[in-house]
C-alpha cells in the first residue's frame, strides 16, 4: 500500500466522528466516541474538547498511553486507521483558547474560562491503516 498517509489525511479530514482510547486503573483500554478533532497538523498531532472533571481526563493524567481512531464506512469498501501515541490535558488560557467554539457555552456554561472545560491533544508516534481487506503499520515523524 503505498501513499499511506496520504490516504490517512483524506480519511481524517472526511471523519465526523472519531473514537478515543484510554487506559484505566486496572489496565484495561477503555473506548468513547467524539466528535472530530477540533483542530489537527497532519496525521501526527489533535486537539479535542472535555471535561476536566471527565473519567477520561483522569485516566489520561495517570496513564498518558492512547490510541484514536478514524473510519469511512463505503457502499463497498471500509477503511479505518488506528493511531497510537500519547493525550496530555491541556488546561491553559491558551490551549482552551485555540480551539473554543461559540456554541460551547452549551456544554461549558462559564465560557472558555470554565473550570471544567479543557483540552486534550494528542500526538501520534504510529499507525495501521486497513482497507480493502489490508492492513499496514506505519512509523509517524
Amino acid at each position: 500500500m503505498k501513499n499511506i498517509p496520504e490516504k490517512v489525511e483524506k480519511l481524517i479530514a472526511g471523519a465526523k466522528t472519531s473514537f478515543i482510547a484510554s487506559v484505566d486503573e486496572n489496565g484495561f483500554p477503555n473506548m468513547k466516541a467524539m466528535l472530530a478533532p477540533r483542530q489537527r497538523e497532519g496525521i501526527k498531532t489533535f486537539w479535542f474538547t472535555t471535561n476536566t472533571s471527565s473519567m477520561r481526563t483522569k485516566q489520561y493524567r495517570k496513564n498518558p498511553k492512547s490510541s484514536i481512531y478514524f473510519y469511512e464506512r463505503g457502499r463497498f469498501n471500509y477503511q479505518g486507521v488506528m493511531l497510537i501515541g500519547e493525550m496530555e490535558v491541556l488546561t491553559d488560557a491558551k490551549s482552551k483558547e485555540m480551539i473554543w467554539h461559540f456554541g460551547d457555552t452549551m456544554y461549558y456554561k462559564k465560557g472558555v474560562t470554565d473550570p471544567d472545560y479543557c483540552v486534550l491533544k494528542f500526538t501520534a508516534h504510529a499507525g495501521r491503516y486497513y482497507s480493502n481487506f489490508k492492513t499496514e503499520s506505519f512509523d509517524i515523524k
